[in-house]
């Protein structure tokens, strides 16, 4: 069994990144985070992307707004970044609260911007295999996971277990791509799914990404599968100084003997979501053609 090390994995990539930064001839790529509240795991996120892209030398932009602030309101916030030419990316962190609708607010980001790869516009390049696409950051570190380690894909049983537009569907879109390590039949399992348990252990790559702690156990694992555990959800431990501990949607312990590869949680596909932002970022201020990615 191996282990996949995102971390270090992502640490190469952000490498990287601070080297084509360096070179460039231009203003450093810039990327503004809006902000919605003060629940703590959003606090969190957006400081960690911060610190992350000031380590590879670009700029980032902070705009925190009360929980009471009107959809209208916030609609024109994101209108001011798209049109301000000193941010090349823009990224709005969800949750949101309820009155706001999310998805309205994810396509008034300008397309050339939408580094989170959520609005329609993107998500539809990505069904067209437009390589001019911003893809959701999760799945884009998830293929780069795959093709890091090496792991085939092509005319193999990919299984996503979850539908969601930030990691779900787009996962399952870039592995049914004419493209290296994709070529997949894939299938998307979720909560109405029967027989769930058989579709799972079909799979020689499985992605669990249903927000369920130790949701996946061992019965639903075939041996030699890979897989890729998505979820990072707080769990009560009152042996643990902060009161709870970070699960995966996998239970990691009875799983992990059975598989050829798979991601911890933390320190597996979580740190491949910044540097996978920060790729995004880049090539929004300077073109997908301009810099190779790394």
């Amino acid at each position: 069994m191996q282990t996949i090390d995102g971390k270090s994995l992502s640490a190469e990539i952000l490498e990287e990144l601070r080297r084509q930064v360096a070179s460039l001839s231009g203003p450093p790529p810039c990327v503004a985070f809006i902000r919605v509240g003060e629940d703590p795991a959003s606090v969190y996120y957006v400081g960690a992307k911060q610190k992350k892209a000031a380590a590879v030398g670009m700029e980032s932009r902070l705009l925190t707004f009360p929980e009471s602030i009107s959809q209208e309101d916030l609609l024109a916030e994101v209108a001011a970044l798209n049109s301000n030419p000193d941010v090349h990316g823009i990224l709005v962190q969800a949750p949101l609260p309820a009155h706001i609708d999310e998805k309205t607010v994810f396509n008034r980001v300008a397309p050339e911007k939408d580094v989170d790869g959520f609005s329609a516009t993107n998500l539809g390049r990505l069904v067209q295999e437009d390589p001019a696409a911003f893809v959701a950051c999760t799945p884009a570190g998830i293929v780069e996971i795959v093709r890091s380690y090496g792991i085939e894909t092509e005319g193999r049983h990919v299984v996503v277990l979850g539908r969601s537009l930030i990691v779900g569907k787009p996962a399952a879109l870039l592995f049914m791509r004419k493209a290296a390590f994709a070529n997949a039949t894939v299938t998307v399992c979720h909560s109405r799914t029967r027989d769930l348990a058989a579709i799972t252990r079909s799979a020689d790559l499985l992605i669990a990404a249903i927000g369920r702690p130790a949701f996946v156990t061992a019965d639903m694992v075939r041996d030699g599968a890979t897989v890729i555990d998505v979820g990072i959800n707080r769990v009560e431990d009152a042996s643990r100084k902060r009161g709870y501990r970070l699960q995966g949607d996998v239970d990691y312990g009875k799983v992990a003997p059975k598989c050829a590869a798979i991601t911890p949680v933390p320190g597996g596909v979580g740190p491949m979501t910044v540097a996978m932002l920060l790729r995004n970022t880049l090539k929004a201020a300077y073109g997908p053609f301009s810099i190779s990615p790394p």
